[in-house]
């Protein structure tokens, strides 16, 4: 066998033994790259006779012919398995059920549900929504809202205080969202019609407390607000809030340093069975504390008590949750439970509206 037919036999082998583009790629580079074989025996013509020289220029040319021939197709068979093997590695199988989206899997908390249907009932009675900081100062948290110096909620038992700065004073978590009232108060010019949610703190921790809570505090500061705006405000929240066509209210007689008079507000009920329906029945069921504000927090704040009077009310937001939604436990809308928040949670679209209803 002649040289040349020789190393096409070899040079076919190699390429019909190559497993993927890459070792192809090295049996070219071998054959017809710049040193390859092939590439040697053209580099030999130019030492030979013209005779000679066009008679073994024809035969290498052959050979080089072959080996280029052979590497298109193992090329394309090679292409073609490699096609066949990513095909069969991304196959996707339809008879799968589709896996849920995220709007389907996903849950919004009680709470910021309950958050949102408080935004809704009031802004349609022409409240605005005021927020504020939760590390505060002693100042706006107490002495502004006319507790006394030797108030019990100034102790440590009930109140989460910071280390005392520079300059001796000392910040703490609010223990109510009052002090947003004071802000608004200090920053703005009657009239004043705000509500104020977010985030609370204090030293309590059962069935019904937890150390950081949610409250709303409402705020309604005019030249002629009165007890009796208060009872509609109060009336008109409650039978849009726990969706019933009416309500029945008790006023008693309270005591809070920032209102005078002070009132706590009891609701009609209905107790069966662990169930709690409201508009109906004959027990009662504390839900909030209102009053109207005292004259020395106008001052405080800046505001003539001789000519701008106000109302004020508060109420727990992770109270008036489990009640309306029947959760036993405060404790669990701490947990991280995803089971939990599978149940009481809701979808993502559910946006409260008075019109489509605030849980449709």
């Amino acid at each position: 066998m002649s040289d040349l037919a020789s190393l096409e036999a070899l040079t076919l082998e190699a390429i019909a033994a190559a497993g993927d583009e890459a070792a192809l790629d090295a049996v070219r580079v071998g054959a017809l790259g710049k040193k390859g074989s092939v590439s040697a025996l053209l580099a030999t013509l130019g030492k030979m006779e013209p005779e000679e020289r066009k008679v073994r220029g024809a035969s290498i040319n052959k050979l080089k012919d072959a080996i280029v021939e052979a590497l298109e197709a193992r090329k394309a068979i090679l292409k073609q398995a490699a096609l066949e093997a990513r095909l069969k590695a991304e196959i996707i199988d339809v008879t799968l059920p589709v896996r849920p989206s995220p709007l389907d899997t996903g849950r919004v908390h009680p709470i910021t549900q309950v958050m949102d249907e408080l935004a809704a009932i009031f802004a349609d009675m022409g409240f605005s929504i005021a927020e504020g900081p939760d590390v505060e100062t002693d100042d706006y948290n107490f002495t502004k809202l006319n507790f006394p110096p030797d108030h019990p909620a100034r102790d440590m038992h009930d109140t989460f205080f910071f280390e005392p700065g520079p300059d001796g004073t000392r910040k703490l978590l609010r223990t109510h969202t009052s002090p947003v009232q004071v802000r608004t108060m200090l920053t703005q010019q009657p009239p004043i019609r705000v509500i104020c949610p977010g985030r609370t703190y204090r030293c309590d921790s059962d069935q019904t407390h937890t150390p950081m809570f949610h409250q709303v505090e409402g705020l309604v500061i005019d030249k002629q607000a009165n007890l009796g705006n208060l009872k509609w405000i109060l009336e008109e929240f409650c039978k849009a809030f726990f969706e019933v066509p009416d309500v029945t209210m008790r006023f008693r007689p309270s005591f809070f340093p920032f209102t005078e008079p002070s009132i706590e507000v009891d609701i009609r009920c209905s107790r069966k069975d662990g169930e709690i329906r409201f508009g109906e029945g004959d027990d009662w069921l504390e839900i909030l504390g209102c009053g109207m504000v005292h004259p020395n927090v106008l001052t405080a704040c800046g505001i003539d008590p001789e000519v701008y009077q106000g109302f004020a009310w508060g109420m727990g937001i992770d109270r008036i949750a489990m009640l309306k939604y029947g959760m036993p436990d405060l404790r669990a809308f701490f947990e991280n439970d995803i089971r939990w928040l599978n149940h009481y949670g809701f979808r993502p679209l559910d946006i409260p509206s008075l019109v489509a209803g605030l849980t449709a």
